[in-house]
């Protein structure tokens, strides 16, 4: 009898890490699905910006020191690897399209132009969409750490190799700060 109870122990322990087990593999599933999603919709911003670059330097060519800061930027955040130095990245470059955009209220021509409204409309559309996309990996990326941190589910994502991941948060005290903008 002793023998039975011993065995519908370890089946019920085999069944619940199993459980575990596939709980945090969907969850890392999700995560590394949506963080594709973010890459997706930023490699789309990186492909904007030089389009939106041009268009403003044929109205104000004299800006240059504006626009290497934006290409630079772009440059940076297209090398970033993991979410971390990618938000980071990203921040900076939001700080940069801050002043690119601050240049092209100078110049009302400009603000009129079909090509500079498409391209700062699509821009504007890529932003809400890493918005979501990030909203979205972080809160897949919370549900994942909090599942491989908590005991006893805890024990069975070290036994399998599970780590927690890293938050993608563009947020800086760069990209709160006001643009500066002198001519």
């Amino acid at each position: 009898m002793m023998g039975w109870i011993v065995l519908a122990l370890v089946a019920v322990i085999v069944l619940w890490a199993v459980s575990v087990y596939n709980q945090l593999t969907q969850l890392k599933i999700r995560a590394d699905g949506s963080w594709s999603d973010i890459d997706v919709q930023l490699k789309r911003r990186h492909d904007l910006i030089p389009n939106l670059v041009e268009t403003v330097k044929g109205y104000a060519a004299h800006e240059q020191k504006v626009f290497q800061a934006v290409t630079e930027a772009r440059s940076r955040a297209m090398q970033a690897e993991n979410p971390v130095s990618r938000g980071q990245a990203e921040a900076g470059l939001s700080g940069a399209l801050k002043s690119l955009f601050a240049v092209a209220e100078g110049y009302p021509q400009l603000r009129a132009s079909e090509n500079f409204q498409g391209l700062q409309s699509s821009l504007t559309q890529t932003e809400e969409a890493i918005q979501s996309a990030r909203r979205y990996y972080n809160a897949v990326v919370r549900d994942y750490n909090t599942k491989v941190s908590v005991i006893p589910d805890r024990f069975v994502a070290g036994a399998a190799g599970f780590q927690a991941k890293e938050f993608f948060q563009p947020d800086s005290a760069e990209e709160r700060q006001n643009t500066k903008v002198s001519f």
